[in-house]
């Protein structure tokens, strides 16, 4: 742990205050999307943070490292990530009113494992040219056979993917959902590959009409001069589940078993669901705030308005590993 400098008192014979601890970061998220909130927080109370860069084994480094493990809190995305470091016992539950008023139940552990901070939603990109306004509706009609050769998407088996079918057998039960996942393959213009900007792309080029994709990454293709041309080409529709809403995942926080600066991991956790926070955070990623009152980028508000499904994430995560073998048995990927 590194130790900054005791603060000393200015009356004479005064003795030395405690010493600011730093609060140290794992996280899968690129650093530099998180950077500016943090500095936010190091500015308003004086503690440091670090952020170390974990792309791969994040639960297995944690598992590692034990008791002796310098990290405070975990950063990751998506509700499989999410209970992957639950399942492992490698976090601990926050008692903090400050967290559980400012996000909606559906949106942080049951047990206040771990919490999140900005949603995403998986949405439609639809060709400007070639699909008309109202022709996307939901998602269960993506099985339809009037999309047959339209559509574009990543593997199945991609997180991202196998999150939303299980929103698909929360809303509509498991033989539904095997339906769905075959009637969506059977509606593939080309094999799942490539990740959701290369969606985008083939719709670009014609390949397909529309595709399943995360919202934030409309806003980085604009940030690219090479995908600015793909970006122009699509716009964003939000389908709905027959029975519910848009769905929705999320990027979210958690501490770990460890945590030797824990009351100061705990200020920053409250820090990052305040206002000021909230729209640094979902600005620098083009994502949606979780705290209510809290804006969108001028740039993510013209996307539109959805009203986000309310099914709870953490039942969504049970049933991954029945997406997963739907996906297998009816071969999605080719």
């Amino acid at each position: 742990m590194t130790i900054r400098t005791a603060l000393l008192a200015t009356v004479a014979g005064a003795i030395a205050l405690p010493a600011l601890a730093d609060v140290n970061i794992y996280t899968t998220r690129q650093p530099e999307l998180i950077q500016p909130v943090v500095d936010a927080f190091t500015a308003e109370t004086g503690i440091a943070v670090n952020l170390s860069f974990v792309q791969d084994g994040i639960v297995e480094r944690l598992q590692a490292e034990g008791s002796r493990s310098p990290a405070d809190l975990v950063m990751t995305v998506d509700i499989a990530n999410l209970q992957q470091i639950v399942d492992a016992d490698v976090i601990q539950p926050v008692d903090s009113d400050v967290l559980r008023d400012a996000i909606p139940a559906e949106l942080r552990s049951p047990d206040d494992l771990w919490f999140a901070l900005t949603t995403r939603a998986r949405i439609v990109y639809a060709s400007r040219d070639r699909v008309a306004e109202g022709e996307v509706t939901t998602y269960e009609d993506l099985a339809s056979d009037r999309w047959q050769g339209r559509i574009c998407t990543r593997s199945g088996t991609h997180n991202y993917n196998l999150a939303l079918l299980a929103a698909v057998i929360e809303h509509d039960g498991l033989d539904a959902a095997r339906d769905w996942a075959a009637g969506v393959r059977d509606n593939l213009a080309v094999k799942p590959q490539g990740g959701d900007r290369d969606q985008v792309r083939s719709i670009w080029a014609g390949e397909c009409d529309i595709s399943l994709g995360n919202t934030y990454y409309l806003g980085k293709m604009l940030e690219d001069p090479e995908q600015t041309e793909w970006a122009d080409s699509v716009r964003i529709v939000f389908p709905t589940f027959e029975n519910g809403g848009t769905h929705v995942n999320v990027s979210g926080v958690a501490m770990t078993q460890a945590a030797p600066n824990r009351d100061e991991a705990l200020q920053l956790m409250e820090f990052l669901v305040s206002a000021e926070a909230q729209e640094i955070y979902a600005e620098q990623n083009y994502e949606y705030p979780v705290l209510p009152s809290a804006q969108p980028s001028d740039l993510v508000a013209g996307w539109g308005e959805f009203t986000a499904d309310t099914v709870d994430l953490t039942a969504l995560a049970g049933y991954r590993g029945d997406a997963l073998r739907i996906m297998e048995e009816v071969d999605f990927d080719g």
